[in-house]
């Protein structure tokens, strides 16, 4: 079987990355890395020397030469090489957000089908370790919280925190709960730029399910934090951090687990001591076991991009396909609607 060719468009700080990644899998047989182009040629030069691979002249020039393309640009300009790429037949990965425009989004999503290409958004946390755990452990959400935060980025200042970090978050909470949202509560403020730096909204599901999600780029730590109570059939609370792909859950305990001495509590919780061991104390009469996430820790991004190949070559809908994407975009504009409606 041919392998893929693939290009990279933008060699920024996430565009590079992408480069890297492939020139791994090329390396392995998996992938052909046509080259990369940036509108700043000596920043793709380095980046291209650096992974082994070409640097093009032109947007052109590398869809010429490539079967598939991840754009990897400032989010404003999306919507027009994703469109003339698409036109030309090729396969694209557009990284979030999609475009900067919902009408934008649904013509891409037309192309796309009307060219019989593969559309996939750069929703890299849909392929994180953590979500697979979550899906599987927490089958019942009734009350979800997210915290993204980071200090203020040299990056996508362009555009809003919600549309920046945020929208990660709407994407992977869409897709959890699997039901409509009846009602948008947004609010948000900007700090350090002219778009929200810090927002906050709460969403209210058809099925009952309500979800509080954060986002800053203007804190001094960085944390990619979900929590999620699940219930009633299976009554679970479980904590998952997607940077460190580590979590905790928290359950009724099974009738053949016996609680833990405080001696064990003490340390585990006090010092740090036996973190992989599970904890049963008794709150009411029941006991409650808290105990670490099994969690296979990979590189979402690699897996995302192997993902990607593999739909181009199998001519399958990505997991994060066009209309997926476009959800949560239009979520995030109405949250931002809401936001600008405060000044």
């Amino acid at each position: 079987m041919a392998k893929v060719k693939v290009a990279v468009l933008g060699t920024g700080s996430l565009g590079q990355h992408h480069v890297r990644i492939y020139s791994e899998l090329q390396q392995a047989g998996l992938v052909e890395l046509t080259g990369v182009y940036d509108s700043h040629p000596e920043t793709a030069r380095k980046i291209a020397e650096k992974n082994q691979t070409r640097v093009f002249g032109s947007i052109a020039e590398a869809a010429r030469r490539s079967d598939a393309l991840n754009i990897v640009t400032p989010t404003t300009t999306h919507f027009e090489i994703a469109s003339e790429l698409l036109n030309q037949g090729k396969h694209v990965l557009v990284e979030k957000p999609m475009t900067d425009d919902s009408v934008q989004a649904g013509r891409l999503i037309e192309l796309a089908q009307q060219k019989n290409c593969v559309l996939q958004v750069g929703h890299v946390e849909r392929f994180n370790p953590v979500f697979n755990i979550l899906q599987t452990v927490a089958t019942e959400p009734r009350f979800i919280e997210c915290s993204r935060l980071s200090p203020f980025p040299a990056r996508s200042t362009d555009i809003g925190v919600v549309l920046d970090l945020m929208i990660h978050d709407l994407d992977i909470v869409l897709a959890f709960v699997k039901s409509p949202v009846t009602s948008v509560d947004g609010v948000g403020i900007p700090v350090l730029s002219k778009s929200e730096d810090i927002a906050n909204v709460r969403l209210r599901f058809a099925n009952g399910c309500v979800a509080n999600l954060t986002a800053s780029r203007i804190s001094l730590e960085r944390m990619r934090k979900i929590r999620v109570f699940s219930g009633p059939t299976n009554p679970c609370y479980i904590s998952l951090e997607y940077r460190l792909q580590e979590g905790y859950i928290t359950r009724v305990a099974r009738d053949d687990e016996e609680e833990s001495s405080l001696l064990k509590k003490a340390l585990t919780f006090g010092l740090g001591f036996g973190k992989d061991s599970a904890i049963v104390s008794e709150f009411a009469g029941k006991k409650i076991v808290r105990e670490p996430v099994p969690i296979a820790k990979e590189e979402p991004l690699k897996l995302e991009l192997q993902s990607f190949v593999a739909c181009v070559r199998e001519k399958q809908t990505p997991i994060v396909s066009g209309e997926s994407a476009k959800r949560a975009l239009d979520l995030a504009f109405e949250i931002t609607r809401q936001i600008q409606q405060m000044k």
